[in-house]
């Protein structure tokens, strides 16, 4: 598996899991648990989640699926912007530590910014760090300027990744979000890395057919190509995460490149950071 350094020296995998929209659906539970624990035999140890994604239920998900792993897995979880307030973050934390059933996150995000000010979340931050309930903190949906601010605060700078929206059709961090994180060292962690059901297969097809491979996994290519790049696919089927992994192992070349610029061409001036 390959893997990207974080700013601490860590490495963690390039390719690894997502949950969005787990957790929902008791019915699909076993479902769900089976697809994660297939992930993490693939390599995808890297498992994302948060406290929004099925108001807990993601997490009660990934909780069951990585019992017996915990050594394994690099966790991720994410705290709402309105539960950032110093106290708040310690709250929020232990009530995701509850519903995964382990002592310790290896990364806690803010999940996007809200009213409560970056130096209080930090100091709850902090605190979590200090008590060793999080290894480490960043944030997600920060923009270039949201960025700045954050590293100029007093333990800004320690801040271990952003995630934020990339993929084939959604390239504006490459202008200058991107830039800034790769000269700090700090990886881009880019969530629905394929899209959201919306994936221009049709003008995939050509590279598809070139590397006998799906759209699915050329548009996964391209995003792992970014140096200092993770990407968190959400995967429910053995087929859809077996294309997940052999992502990894397609190389583009200089030609393939170029015909992706082509189609979806990448931002020519400052773009605001997209969210879903």
């Amino acid at each position: 598996m390959r893997t990207v350094t974080l700013p601490d020296g860590t490495p963690v995998p390039a390719l690894g899991q997502g949950t969005w929209r787990m957790g929902e659906d008791r019915a699909r539970r076993s479902e769900e648990v089976r697809a994660l624990r297939l992930g993490l035999e693939l390599g995808m140890t890297l498992v994302d989640t948060a406290e929004m994604y099925g108001s807990g239920g993601a997490e009660e998900v990934a909780g069951e699926a990585i019992a017996g792993r915990r050594e394994d897995v690099f966790l991720v979880s994410k705290v709402y912007p309105h539960n950032a307030t110093r106290d708040g973050v310690r709250a929020a934390c232990a009530r995701s530590l509850a519903r995964l059933g382990v002592e310790r996150l290896d990364l806690y995000l803010l999940h996007w910014r809200g009213d409560v000010p970056l130096a209080e979340t930090l100091a709850g931050f902090r605190d979590l760090l200090e008590e060793g309930r999080i290894a480490r903190f960043g944030v997600s949906n920060f923009d270039t300027d949201d960025m700045e601010e954050l590293w100029a605060l007093p333990g800004g700078d320690a801040c271990a990744t952003n995630q934020v929206l990339f993929n084939i059709t959604e390239r504006g961090p490459e202008w200058d979000l991107l830039p800034a994180l790769q000269a700090r060292g700090v990886p881009m962690m880019a969530y629905s890395p394929v899209g959201q059901g919306s994936l221009p297969e049709r003008a995939l097809a050509g590279i598809a057919e070139k590397h006998g491979a799906s759209p699915h996994r050329v548009a996964l290519a391209f995003v792992l190509s970014r140096s200092g790049t993770i990407a968190i696919p959400k995967a429910a089927s053995e087929a859809h995460l077996r294309d997940n992994r052999a992502a990894l192992d397609l190389v583009l070349d200089d030609d393939d490149r170029a015909t992706l610029d082509r189609l979806f061409p990448p931002p020519r001036a400052p773009t605001p950071l997209a969210m879903i």
